[in-house]
């Protein structure tokens, strides 16, 4: 298996950028990153927002004001609060002001699979987008995950939220096989055009969440819990190469030896090739 978390050089013989990008499926903007320009202080809000709504992922934009001043002396206005909200991607699960917007000429689909029992692999997968901190900036990941198994199947990391890095993991997943349903959020980079055309174009039905209702892809969310207190909270990435090496290597493990209670204690792996 080609490492995508390798090194990539600008000068290697006979091979571009470009061409090494394509041959280690890694999205090439994260190539040319530049940390984002926000400040210190806007920075550790960013962290600590993210891990307090990892761990309550209830709380919108009004009791996470409340929450802050509470627990953590920290008075900030709820105007700024859903500015970082925005930047971190995230909504509250309850219903409530959507900060997951689909484009306005984007079609929303039905959810599917309310009462549904997932019987095997590939009947149903589903995807969804979190930030990751870095020591000066922040970049994003997408992970697309088998329900039955919890396998992972692809995933990327993007230093924006444009629907390109999205529909490139899409199309790497859906070239190893395909489910029967899609479920993903009404976020615009899964409403695009190109992202709805892969899956119609492998007659793949999709399925997408209520408005503001996270826990309608609970697969994911606890996946991205996982990421987090497991690989992401335990260390400072300082650049997009390092944090890449470091979910790669996570990724490996939680598919291949991480035991799910969930799954009388096998690994996704044993569950999705069994």
């Amino acid at each position: 298996m080609v490492d995508r978390g390798r090194l990539i050089e600008p000068g290697y013989p006979g091979l571009s950028v470009r061409q090494q990008c394509a041959l280690l499926d890694v999205n090439r903007s994260s190539m040319y990153y530049t940390p984002e320009e926000e400040t210190k202080e806007t920075l550790n809000l960013l962290r600590l927002i993210d891990e307090i709504y990892t761990k309550y992922p209830f709380l919108g934009t009004r009791k996470m004001v409340s929450y802050l001043d509470r627990h953590h002396a920290c008075s900030i206005g709820r105007s700024r609060v859903r500015r970082l909200y925005r930047l971190l991607g995230i909504e509250a699960i309850a219903p409530g002001p959507n900060t997951s917007k689909p484009h306005p000429e984007n079609k929303i689909y039905p959810y599917l699979l309310r009462g549904v029992e997932i019987m095997r692999p590939n009947h149903v997968w589903s995807t969804d987008i979190t930030y990751l901190r870095l020591t000066k900036g922040f970049a994003y990941l997408v992970a697309i995950i088998d329900w039955y198994s919890r396998y992972v199947l692809d995933w990327e990391i993007s230093i924006n939220l444009e629907a390109t890095f999205c529909v490139d993991t899409l199309q790497r997943a859906v070239a190893k096989g395909k489910c029967d349903i899609f479920n993903t959020d009404q976020g615009s980079q899964f409403t695009s055009h190109d992202f709805i055309n892969v899956l119609k174009k492998h007659e793949i039905t999709i399925s997408m969440d209520g408005k503001g209702r996270a826990l309608d892809n609970i697969f994911v969310e606890r996946l991205w819990r996982s990421v987090k207190y497991e690989c992401v909270y335990l260390y400072e990435w300082n650049s997009v190469k390092a944090i890449r090496q470091g979910v790669a290597g996570y990724f490996d493990f939680y598919n291949q030896e991480r035991p799910h209670q969930s799954l009388n204690g096998k690994t996704p792996h044993e569950i999705y090739f069994s």
